[in-house]
């Protein structure tokens, strides 16, 4: 495949085939390696044929291959012409990540910290298959499909202005929990408020550094040990059975005939077919966005409790990953609405953008990148760049280079731990079986990850934060 160097971190495929685009990928030398040995590159090319997309199909500086598009792919799509695809959204849609700020300091956690992760451990249930504290009748599940976060708030879990402070203040109005499968909502009803398995963790941090003080100031980070708490997780059961369901029923309806890869397969987002996928996956966000919700009150309930206050626990901002969203965008100097699909990836809004907290609008949007585990994370915000050079889109962590059988091959769970330890790091898990999977050993390097973002334009280095305390599904 020809592969065109245009700067140092800027890759390029031109259009060629039946590419309708070129694709863009953004990467150092060191991750562009990483992706040579799998489909990444393949998947951006055949992305860059679909039908309506605009400008170029767009690889993120921790992309890895996915099904259909790749993890950290972004593309997209005219609304006349275009299409949705699931594969472009991913399964566990709106796995995001929502950060919490709180007046305490390394110096208040660290006698307290195995405390509080076993206090956290008790309140948020995790792993594969875990039911939520919270039984939910079918009714009360699709109000929460509806309303997202603002059922939570509304239900007593954290407060309004933990609304303003998430990506679409909680709720994508367009879902309608109709069209959702019995066996999505069965999957769905008695995992919420849970954490879940594989990458999604929630951890008790420290800031490390601060790069931008004034923009840090105005997240609420303030100096180097301050404490911060991060929640990662997604839309559970739920999204990935609506993922599959939609899968099936584009395969059935339209086929995979004329598409470069069969996991492409998508309906015209003008369709019938293309709507009732949207406003489904629109409700799978809600849910995530409830999820998350409830997560960070539970996190609340328990700094109260060990540590005697929670009082300036704020949320910094909640983002999405694994998405589809009608966004106004300048397309050959018109601004027009387009379907963005950002799969793995952050969005990253400059200054000015309507959709931004007002708090924040004059700034640009926090952007938040959690590290693997045990490793650093980052806060970063957006900026106007990232509108012409990705849609407005930069990774959304650091991304995996290693199978999880081929991590469970070369890492032991109970070893992470004592490694962990030995930084002053606690960790608490469901499965040793899952940590070693999860081994950081596993994942790309975030620093080069972020770095990258940060030299193209594509989301501004603020802070760089790391764990104090680990909890993994």
């Amino acid at each position: 495949m020809e592969l065109k160097k245009i700067s140092e971190y800027i890759w390029e495929i031109p259009k060629q085939g039946e590419m309708n685009v070129p694709a863009c990928i953004y990467a150092s030398h060191k991750l562009l390696e990483s992706v040579r040995h799998d489909q990444t590159l393949e998947q951006a090319r055949n992305v860059a044929c679909l039908k309506g997309i605009q400008r170029m199909s767009y690889v993120m500086p921790d992309a890895h291959q996915g099904y259909g598009f790749p993890i950290g792919g972004v593309a997209a799509f005219d609304l006349e012409e275009g299409i949705i695809s699931p594969g472009g959204v991913g399964y566990d849609i709106n796995c995001g990540v929502r950060l919490l700020k709180t007046e305490y300091t390394e110096k208040d956690v660290t006698e307290k910290r195995k405390e509080l992760l076993a206090e956290i451990f008790k309140e948020v249930p995790a792993g594969v298959g875990k039911g939520g504290i919270t039984k939910l009748s079918r009714n009360v599940l699709k109000e929460i499909l509806t309303k997202g976060a603002e059922w939570a708030v509304e239900n007593g879990y954290g407060t309004k202005e933990d609304l303003l402070m998430t990506e679409e203040y909680g709720r994508m109005k367009d879902a309608d929990p109709s069209f959702i499968s019995d066996r999505a909502l069965e999957r769905g009803a008695p995992q919420l408020g849970t954490l879940g398995a594989g990458n999604h963790f929630l951890e008790i941090q420290k800031v490390h550094e601060i790069y931008d003080a004034d923009i840090a100031r105005a997240f609420g980070i303030h100096s180097a040990g301050q404490v911060l708490v991060m929640i990662h997780c997604g839309s559970r059961g739920l999204g990935h059975q609506v993922a599959s369901d939609y899968i099936e029923i584009m395969e059935n309806k339209f086929g995979t005939k004329g598409l470069p890869d069969r996991e492409l397969v998508n309906a015209p987002i003008r369709s019938d077919l293309g709507q009732r996928y949207y406003k489904c996956m629109s409700a799978a966000v809600n849910y995530a966005f409830a999820n998350r919700q409830m997560i960070a009150h539970w996190v609340r309930d328990v700094f109260r409790k060990v540590l005697g206050s929670s009082k300036g626990m704020n949320q910094v901002y909640d983002v999405c990953h694994n998405v589809a969203k009608i966004e106004k965008h300048n397309i050959e100097g018109k601004l027009r609405d387009v379907c963005i699909h950002r799969k793995g990836a952050t969005r990253s809004f400059g200054p000015g953008r309507p959709e931004i907290p007002e708090a924040y609008r004059s700034i640009g949007q926090p952007v938040i990148i959690p590290g693997s585990m045990g490793t650093a994370s980052y806060i970063l915000v957006g900026t106007a760049e990232a509108e012409e050079l990705s849609f407005s889109s930069t990774a959304h962590g650091a991304g995996r280079m290693m199978s999880r059988h081929e991590a469970l091959r070369r890492f032991r769970g109970e070893q992470i731990r004592d490694e962990l330890a030995r930084k002053g790091i606690e960790l608490r898990s469901t499965s040793w079986k899952g940590v070693a999977e999860e081994a950081s050993g596993a994942y790309k390097d975030v620093d080069e990850v972020v770095k990258v973002s940060h030299e193209v334009g594509i989301g501004r280095l603020v802070a760089r934060v790391v764990p104090v305390g680990v909890m993994k599904g």
